[in-house]
């Protein structure tokens, strides 16, 4: 049973891992002023703004012309990495 617990949670740790890389390279994309239309910046658009939105109801993130809630977003995934691997480094 611990096994299949923990290859759940090494799952969802890659899941984790993905999303992070997700959320770094859509921010670096806005960067360069990117075509709306492009279909790669429109996925990345609606994966990351609905998390942004969120977190931006709760936190103001501008300070400056500079979005935070990428970096905010980052440290929380970040946390429950932590938190998994803690669960996990238990269960052996």
């Amino acid at each position: 049973m611990n096994a299949i617990l923990i290859s759940i949670l090494q799952f969802i740790n890659l899941l984790i891992n993905i999303y992070i890389w997700v959320v770094i390279i859509a921010a670096l994309i806005t960067w360069v002023q990117p075509n709306p239309y492009n279909p790669i910046v429109r996925f990345l658009w609606n994966i990351t703004e609905p998390v942004y939105a969120y977190i931006r109801r709760f936190i103001p993130t501008n300070f400056g012309g500079i979005d935070i809630a990428p970096i905010i977003l980052i440290l929380l995934l970040q946390f429950i990495e932590i938190l998994i691997n803690n669960i996990i480094a238990r269960l052996y």
